[in-house]
């Protein structure tokens, strides 16, 4: 996924903060909570309206996330404050993958030509594990151009084991061979 950098840089920063106090939990309830909240259509709407005052906006959002760990309140006030609310879900992302990351899971990104069943994504799981040497969490999507086989993406690791990349080197290789 294509995250912002500034979502990237403010869940490294939660991250360190929930690290250093031993709340990583804590903060990845109030981080998917506060992510939820300012996902929802109507309140995204809400934080973007130019005729609602900050303070009704910050007081919208304390109600909302009543209850969460109170730094994560602060990160919610300074995502209002700064109309970056949008950013919510990546922040969460980023975090939970930093947290994933320190627990020794990985996430892929698992390119297929048809759906997946239940058994096919976990086969795809436990062969990228064994390649990656971690446990991996895959998320599937679907993309008919690739004809067949999968392209998974683990993190900067990209593995091509599709239909069409593979028929793109054997032209590449005839192409070679005539001249």
């Amino acid at each position: 996924m294509i995250r912002e950098i500034a979502a990237r840089r403010y869940g490294e920063a939660a991250f360190q903060i929930a690290r250093d106090g031993g709340t990583e939990e804590r903060w990845s309830e109030g981080l998917s909570l506060m992510a939820a909240i300012f996902s929802d259509s109507e309140i995204a709407a809400l934080m973007q309206e130019a005729r609602i005052s900050t303070a009704d906006k910050m007081g919208l959002a304390e109600k909302a996330l009543a209850g969460v760990d109170p730094l994560v309140l602060n990160l919610a006030r300074l995502l209002v404050h700064r109309g970056r609310t949008a950013l919510a879900s990546q922040i969460a992302e980023a975090f939970q993958e930093l947290v994933d990351a320190e627990r020794g899971i990985a996430h892929a990104l698992v390119t297929t030509a048809v759906p997946l069943s239940d058994d096919e994504t976990r086969a795809v799981a436990e062969k990228l594990s064994e390649i990656s040497d971690q446990q991996v969490v895959v998320e599937t999507q679907v993309d008919e151009r690739i004809i067949g086989g999968l392209v998974a993406r683990i993190g900067d690791k990209l593995i091509d084991g599709s239909t069409r990349s593979r028929l793109l080197a054997l032209k590449r290789r005839l192409r070679e061979a005539r001249a």
